[in-house]
């Protein structure tokens, strides 16, 4: 398995296994029908609680991304195809996070970040704005 739990990041462990799983399933590293490692595959191989696996694929369930099939394990669901815009935009927004975190710690004034962002911007703006 893919999956990367980051002990010291503030996000709860739980939420980002389901964040995980939920962009492998609209990235279609997961395939609709696909069966999920079981609780206590996925938390022997990351390590952790089987109650935190178990709080996440619950979590998921309660949003349609998995379905429970009972005696058999989870699927992902058929209509997981396709990543919301509520969730790339809060994709890039952790992104966003992580960087002022690395800005901070490397001592850059907002002034620098700013004109880094700019020129970053200013590289991909045409590329991001033509396509319809």
């Amino acid at each position: 398995m893919w999956f990367y739990i980051d002990p010291d990041s503030p996000v709860p462990i739980y939420i980002q296994i389901k964040q995980q799983i939920k962009k492998a399933a609209a990235g279609g590293v997961f395939k609709p029908g696909e069966k999920l490692p079981s609780v206590r595959e996925l938390a022997r191989e990351l390590t952790v609680n089987p109650n935190t696996v178990s709080k996440a694929y619950q979590e998921l369930e309660n949003e349609g991304v998995i379905i429970k099939e009972r005696g058999i394990g989870m699927f992902v669901s058929a209509g997981q195809t396709a990543e919301s815009k509520e969730d790339r935009i809060e994709s890039v927004a952790d992104i966003l996070e992580k960087l002022f975190i690395e800005a901070y710690h490397l001592n850059l004034t907002s002034s620098e970040l700013k004109a880094l962002f700019e020129e970053y911007l200013a590289r991909w703006s045409g590329k991001l704005d033509d396509r319809g």
